[in-house]
């Protein structure tokens, strides 16, 4: 499977939004901030994703041990490019994008510091 493929699977670039930008880096944590997810297609695209090199698990060896998802520099590559989803629909398909149905630049979607802190960081 390419990287490309993987990318356009449903709910993969919610799920490397959430772990990216959003630092939500546990699998009910995900699960609860993605509507619509299935614990079972979830957990298909984490292991996907991880296959892909473009996240990785890390356990804290505490009691019970915690399972933690973060994103590889694959992963962190591909967030500029989401940023860049990001801007198109909330330009071109704000009634669907947003509740009020009105356009927004990137800049009132996120905040200027991390559109510099992605755009630079990972160019």
């Amino acid at each position: 499977m390419t990287s490309l493929g993987v990318l356009g699977r449903k709910w993969t670039m919610l799920i490397i939004r959430e772990i990216g930008f959003k630092k939500i880096d546990r699998f009910n944590r995900l699960a609860e901030s993605i509507p619509g997810i299935s614990p079972r297609v979830l957990a298909m695209r984490l292991k996907e994703l991880k296959k892909e090199e473009f996240i990785e698990s890390v356990t804290e060896k505490t009691s019970p041990k915690i399972l933690r998802w973060r994103l590889t520099e694959k992963g962190k590559d591909t967030l500029p490019i989401l940023m860049r989803f990001v801007a198109f629909g909330s330009k071109w398909y704000p009634e669907v994008v947003f509740e009020d149905k009105k356009r927004r630049t990137l800049k009132e979607v996120y905040p200027q510091a991390e559109i510099d802190r992605i755009t630079v960081a990972y160019a």
